[in-house]
């Protein structure tokens, strides 16, 4: 079982608490972590807010090509709930080109929030969160023999990520991962997932992608992260949405505890630069902007109304002294008469 020792593997670094009870939130929160890890309180977390206009375009930035990523193999993948999140195998056969190293696919898992709240997602794009994101994990494979050994060094991981926005129909791609959740329910339950095509939970168009050095989003938060985060998003149904905020328990037996907002809140950026893929094409005003132009524009409507209305009396009252004085010129004549 080539997969169940990669995923164990994975397990041990990206959810195992290593001796340590790490949750998002109460009092062993993602507010405490730095107290168990030292590195979540580091310089160059992640994830980040994403200001557009903060961003730099960066026109050399080599297009992102994937490989093996519609044909994962033939063998079964697993799928395992590690009490943080739902993790799905993934075989080294999927690639990423466009990088600077030779990336291949560990793992991928998701992070959402709880049926009412808003948010799910850790990225935001200008302070915008969505309804939840994935990950797919890669990671140095010409540097480092294994996920573990690349985990803790500069560069050792590339991680994709993609917002996950509600739209109005099904997306059958997702329905690979969650239709299976039922049978990893609780934590540490494990189960079999047929092989289909990871693209197709991306985006369509993958041209527009933001680009930033950070860390793992959960303990130990290692800062070891190329961070590939899409512009363009994802879309599941309502029903998908609940079946994911609804199904999970991050407890291995009663009583069971819902496994919910499973997302860490932006990190500071620093002195960090987000570099993109594309040329930002935004608005010519900021809000604020647009707002005091409108204030403008009515104050200037106003004063030329009151100014129209001014000269329209004052030429009113003109022309009724004109009429007045030709009144007056006509009576003293009919007198001289």
């Amino acid at each position: 079982m080539l997969f169940f020792a990669l995923l164990l593997e994975v397990t041990g670094i990206l959810a195992a608490d290593g001796g340590h009870h790490w949750t998002y939130e109460g009092p062993h929160g993602q507010d405490h972590w730095p107290d168990s890890y030292p590195e979540c309180g580091s310089s160059a977390q992640s994830p980040i807010d994403i200001q557009t206009d903060c961003v730099t375009f960066d026109p050399e930035l080599p297009a992102l090509r994937l490989h093996g990523y519609e044909q994962p193999g033939v063998e079964p993948l697993d799928l395992h709930n590690n009490g943080h999140t739902v993790q799905l195998s993934l075989p080294p056969t999927l690639e990423l080109g466009g990088l600077p190293r030779k990336y291949v696919a560990a793992q991928l898992h998701l992070h959402w929030g709880q049926k009412g709240s808003p948010g799910g997602s850790e990225h935001q794009i200008n302070s915008e969160a969505t309804a939840a994101e994935l990950h797919i994990v890669h990671y140095d494979s010409d540097s480092y023999s294994s996920l573990n050994e690349a985990a803790h060094r500069p560069l050792g991981l590339a991680v994709l990520g993609v917002l996950i926005e509600v739209g109005e129909t099904e997306n059958p791609a997702y329905e690979h991962i969650l239709s299976h959740l039922h049978e990893v329910s609780h934590k540490d339950q494990t189960t079999s997932v047929p092989p289909f095509s990871v693209r197709e939970l991306l985006p369509p168009q993958l041209e527009q992608f933001f680009r930033y050095n950070g860390s793992l989003t959960t303990p130990p938060c290692y800062q070891s992260v190329l961070w590939t985060v899409f512009n363009r998003r994802a879309q599941i149904s309502v029903g998908q949405l609940e079946r994911l905020q609804q199904t999970l328990f991050s407890t291995e037996e009663e009583p069971s505890e819902a496994l919910v907002q499973n997302y860490r809140a932006p990190q500071p950026l620093n002195q960090r630069t987000v570099v993109a893929s594309f040329a930002q094409v935004g608005p010519l005003y900021t809000t604020g902007e647009m707002l005091s132009l409108g204030v403008g524009i009515l104050l200037g409507c106003l004063c030329l109304l009151l100014a129209v209305y001014f000269i329209a009396r004052k030429i009113r009252k003109k022309r009724l002294g004109n009429r007045k004085s030709v009144v007056f010129t006509s009576a003293g004549a009919t007198r001289e008469a």
